[in-house]
């Protein structure tokens, strides 16, 4: 049986897409960057995003913009966070 990745991380991407507007400003509207010290999130594995989003959140995470980062996951729920691995895993990346 397969499923797919926004399943496997239990998130909504209609939600995630609702709850990305703050993403936006560093990480592009769609999931792709316009500044390179910035990751483009578009197409990353949810499950990936979702381990990420928990390590900053936690504080597990280091290095780069981890600060920012830490800041703004630390009001995010775990729902939240499903929300957002799932809809940036749904868009397509860069060529």
């Amino acid at each position: 049986m397969l499923v797919s990745l926004p399943a496997l991380a239990g998130g909504n991407v209609a939600d995630g897409k609702e709850k990305s507007a703050s993403c936006a400003a560093c990480h592009g509207a769609k999931g792709n960057a316009v500044n390179s010290i910035y990751p483009n999130l578009a197409g990353q594995n949810a499950d990936y995003l979702t381990l990420s989003l928990h390590a900053y959140k936690k504080g597990e995470r280091n290095g780069g913009q981890a600060g920012v980062m830490q800041a703004f996951s630390s009001s995010l729920s775990d729902q939240d966070i499903n929300d957002l691995s799932a809809y940036y895993a749904s868009l397509k990346p860069l060529d």
